[in-house]
């Protein structure tokens, strides 16, 4: 057994593997076994060439290992091992289990670590130039999930569909036909809606509409999961964003990622 076994959760980020904080890939370079997910940057492993890396991660319908099987690869591993890192995409405190794991780990006599990442409810849509809060459009933005753990609607969603807020729906393209209902049932089918599959990555697509027009759009842009969902008028920004942010996409980049490496 390992002197100090450890389990440090550790959020990747949204996509794009320089969107990941230098804390982050810090603790990367410390793991002996990387347990990763589905929608992680694969390039970030290579921050830890030390470690042995296993992936477990779940996709829809999709489960390489069910999430009691996780809990217990990492305190096998870690009490094997020394330190294991749980790399999840996002943060892994938003809709990613990551306190489930951290209880877990200390029920069983682990030492335990959280690293904040950047969550792509936030960065996804900024990345296309909206806002979720503006100055006289968006007091406030909820973060919804749009599948819940019994695989219906999220209750959330119909009373988010009452405010004025900005409304961000992840894991709900299974569930757009239920939620464009629940928006046009309370007089929003005039409200505007974007729709961004593999946010901040290069294979990022994207459709614009209306809670009217959306089904089609996501029908003729082939639209699909990973996606994220943003409801609201500050949508109407990403296209009066596009050529500001496109231009600062252009400026040459130094290097691949960040430079961790002197951190």
């Amino acid at each position: 057994m390992y002197n100090s076994p450890k389990l440090s959760v550790v959020g990747a980020g949204p996509g794009d593997p320089e969107l990941i904080t230098v804390k982050a890939l810090n603790t990367l370079k410390s793991a002996k076994v990387v347990l990763y997910d589905a929608l992680i940057n694969r390039d970030l492993l290579e921050y830890a060439p030390q470690a042995e890396h296993i992936f477990v991660g779940k996709r829809k319908d999709k489960h390489r290992f069910s999430q009691d099987e996780i809990n217990e690869l990492i305190v096998k591993y870690a009490l094997e091992r020394g330190h294991v890192v749980r790399l999840k995409g996002g943060d892994p405190f938003i809709f990613g289990r990551g306190s489930e794991e951290i209880n877990f780990a200390r029920k069983n006599g682990l030492e335990t670590a959280v690293v904040s990442g950047i969550t792509s409810s936030i960065a996804v849509p900024a990345n296309v130039g909206i806002p979720l809060t503006q100055r006289g459009t968006s007091e406030s933005f909820w973060v919804i999930t749009g599948t819940t753990s019994q695989k219906n609607l999220s209750n959330d969603v119909r009373l988010a569909a009452q405010s004025t807020a900005t409304v961000v729906i992840l894991m709900g393209m299974g569930k757009l036909p239920e939620i464009v209902e629940v928006f046009k049932g309370f007089g929003k089918q005039d409200i505007p809606v974007g729709i961004i599959q593999n946010g901040t990555t290069v294979n990022e697509r994207s459709g614009f509409g209306t809670i009217k027009s959306i089904e089609k759009v996501v029908s003729e842009k082939q639209l699909g999961a990973p996606a994220i969902i943003v409801i609201g008028e500050v949508v109407k920004e990403a296209n009066a964003l596009q050529k500001v942010f496109q231009n600062v996409k252009s400026i040459p980049k130094q290097s691949k990622f960040i430079n961790a490496g002197a951190a």
